[in-house]
């Protein structure tokens, strides 16, 4: 009878509560205050993968507790192909490989997947932390250094002005104690829109970019025993500069958020193209002979980042 009256009390008990990750007694690592300030989990929550999902994902891999979601895309091809984009990965496979053996691929390179899809998001988050808000007394990337928007309705929209300021210097700064700070006054209204103050500095910084380019396309030509005939800039995603047989030069504008030993490296990249027009053995002492250090500076091409426009 007493078992039949418990088992009647234990259907009728309320639902216990989700487990949780119990905190350990006093004395452990969590007593830190940063660690305490940590949300209490479930253990479903805490148990649950990581998740990597690209949006066109039709196929799913567990990689080491990672959940990731991948597209994947079939064609006219003869191996298995693996890419990593801001959103995500794509697999590329033969129309007549079998899932499982796709799926077998994945697993074999997942350590090579991780690494490439941590090395996205944390680069997605610099860029994120690189973006410019654009308004008065918004930062801008300039020659290696910055520049500060200031907005002056007295001037003319044709009178944009660039002035150097200086101010206290910083850790690492020249020994003369000043750091001098570019400032670049736009003929706009203070409550001029976003989009409006955007336009204004890309404007002036493209004029900017081309005389400088022209000014170093000069000065390393005649080193080189090359000329060029007609410079056009660019605004690719990847692509910095390129040559062509007859002569033209095209740059991408956005170097000009570089300093000028970087920029002068890919000048002098594309005048040695004139005399070579392959990246060959040859092609590298071409430009090493103009630019000794530039494999330090073609690194910090692909290292630096450039604040989204």
């Amino acid at each position: 009878m007493l078992k039949i009256f418990q088992r009647t009390l234990d259907l009728f008990a309320p639902e216990p509560e989700p487990a949780t990750i119990a905190r350990p007694a006093s004395g452990t690592l969590l007593e830190h205050p940063r660690l305490q300030q940590l949300p209490t989990q479930t253990l479903a929550q805490a148990l649950a993968p990581a998740i990597s999902r690209h949006p066109d994902a039709s196929r799913e891999a567990l990689l080491s507790g990672v959940l990731v979601g991948f597209a994947l895309k079939r064609g006219k091809r003869r191996t298995i192909g693996f890419s990593v984009g801001p959103e995500g990965l794509s697999v590329s496979a033969p129309k007549w490989v079998p899932l499982a053996e796709i799926d077998r691929s994945v697993q074999e390179k997942s350590s090579w997947i991780l690494k490439k899809l941590q090395e996205t998001r944390e680069r997605h988050s610099r860029m994120e932390s690189a973006r410019i808000e654009w308004q008065d007394g918004a930062m801008v990337p300039f020659m290696g250094g910055e520049m500060v928007l200031l907005l002056d309705p007295r001037q003319q929209r044709s009178a944009m002005a660039e002035q150097l300021t200086h101010q206290p210097s910083q850790a690492n700064s020249p020994q003369d104690g000043v750091v001098q700070r570019r400032v670049l006054q736009l003929g706009l209204a203070h409550n001029a829109s976003a989009t409006q103050i955007r336009d204004a500095a890309q404007a002036w910084l493209m004029r900017h970019a081309k005389q400088l380019f022209e000014e170093r396309l000069n000065h390393f030509a005649p080193q080189l025993g090359v000329s060029w005939q007609r410079l056009s800039l660019s605004s690719a995603g990847t692509r910095w500069g390129s040559a062509s047989a007859d002569g033209s030069i095209r740059l991408n504008w956005r170097l000009i958020h570089f300093k000028l030993s970087v920029i002068d490296y890919v000048v002098v990249h594309e005048l040695s193209h004139l005399r070579v027009m392959d990246h060959s053995p040859r092609f590298w002492d071409t430009v090493r002979a103009i630019v000794p250090d530039y494999a330090e500076l073609r690194g910090q091409l692909k290292d630096e980042l450039v604040p989204k426009w």
